[in-house]
């Protein structure tokens, strides 16, 4: 290990302070990275600049630590990459999960690509996850004379702190970046994170987590879709609970539980108006501004063709609920391939972060795969990502359809 180089991705938060930080006492030459990622002028993310207060925190943090420190400036990527998928999947109806998709095309890419170009052995980062590395040996059986080769597999565990596990995150990284990864506070809680930044003198000890969009800042969400998309008048129509759509028992299939309930006009009445439907999301509650309900409206369901918003009242309300979700086969994603197989697998899922594992199966087909779960789920929405796991490994993902 010694002399081996590593980049760390500082983002002027606690949690790449503190990892740069244990790497240097583990004997690796650390050098940090702050990524620029947003300079567009023609779309305003806030009306704050948090990057510049962010880059100083980095830069401070490594002049403590006394290691060499550098802007690289990925805002080109990022805008082609992230922002304008995001604009696209939204004007789709379709809900993109940013964190991921920077982590996939951005910091595992872009940034992982540059630190190897810098003669970095390794990358890391902050995530609150952990990677484990497995080595056997298997015989070449094709080779004129049997040979022994060692097959290494890299595992993603989730992290040791339960309520930071950002492991879901990281939900699409393949074995070749793993390999080049290093997650250093994965075994930690947030706590003892927090007290080593704290014993350091480090800048950013007492620094709230960040917000937002992945490694640009705060902001909100409608006010930036608007500065690109159409505001388009349209009606919200509220469905109620009793609709006998949802007494209609579904085919006890994966297919047929992963069919969702389609909405025309007829299936409700105007409750009130929006500014467009692809500005929502399946499950969304604020925003509608919809009152005279006992219990809160949530969005049920958008159509961007019609520019209807489907709605229903309270967060028991059946049409916010599926059992089960589809994925297309180029949408399949395993990290860990060698799992992969035609056969349905028990596994643990997340259709989002923060959410708990839930108990399903993953039904292989030629064209895609049906993930079904063994209880209803909440506020499936196209576009997110689903991850499933064996134990506490992340072992694929994919994008719900």
């Amino acid at each position: 290990m010694q002399n081996k180089r590593v980049i760390v991705g500082l983002s002027g938060g606690v949690d790449s302070s503190v990892s740069a930080y244990l790497l240097q006492q583990q004997g690796y030459e650390v050098i940090g990275l702050f990524m620029k990622n947003w300079h567009d002028d023609s779309v305003t993310i806030s009306d704050d600049c948090p990057w510049l207060e962010d880059s100083n925190d980095a830069m401070l943090v490594a002049e403590k630590l006394g290691i060499p420190f550098q802007t690289v400036d990925l805002s080109e990527q990022y805008k082609a990459r992230i922002v304008d998928y995001m604009f696209e999947e939204y004007q789709n109806g379709r809900t993109p999960n940013p964190d991921v998709l920077c982590n996939r095309e951005i910091k595992f890419d872009v940034f992982l690509d540059i630190a190897l170009s810098l003669g970095a052995d390794y990358v890391a980062t902050g995530h609150y996850c952990q990677k484990d590395t497995v080595a056997k040996s298997v015989v070449d059986t094709e080779s004129v004379v049997d040979t022994e080769l060692v097959e290494v597999t890299h595992r993603l565990l989730a992290g040791a702190d339960a309520n930071k596990d950002q492991s879901y995150f990281l939900c699409q990284l393949n074995q070749e970046q793993l390999a080049k990864t290093l997650f250093p506070i994965g075994a930690l809680q947030k706590s003892e994170v927090r007290k080593i930044a704290a014993d350091q003198g480090l800048v950013t000890a007492e620094k709230r987590d960040s917000q937002g969009l992945c490694f640009v800042g705060k902001v909100s969400l409608p006010d930036f879709l608007q500065q690109k998309l159409a505001v388009k008048k349209g009606d919200i129509i509220q469905v109620f609970n009793t609709h006998p759509m949802y007494a209609e028992a579904r085919e006890n299939t994966p297919k047929g539980l992963a069919e969702k309930f389609c909405y025309t006009r007829q299936d409700g009445s105007v409750v009130g108006t929006h500014n467009g439907a692809h500005f929502f999301t399946v499950g969304q509650r604020k925003g509608l501004a919809v009152g005279g309900t006992k219990e809160p409206l949530f969005v049920l369901a958008t159509d961007v063709q019609e520019n209807i918003i489907y709605v229903g009242e309270g967060k028991d309300h059946p049409g916010l609920y599926r059992t089960a979700l589809w994925i297309a086969q180029k949408d399949i994603h395993w990290i860990r391939p060698d799992l992969k197989s035609d056969q349905p697998l028990r596994v643990k899922a997340r259709i989002r972060y923060r959410q708990p594992l839930a108990a399903a199966t993953l039904h292989p087909t030629a064209d895609g795969a049906y993930l079904v779960f063994d209880a209803p789920q909440t506020a499936i929405a196209a576009g997110q990502f689903a991850a499933w796991y064996l134990d506490n490994e992340l072992i694929g993902s994919g994008v719900i359809g």
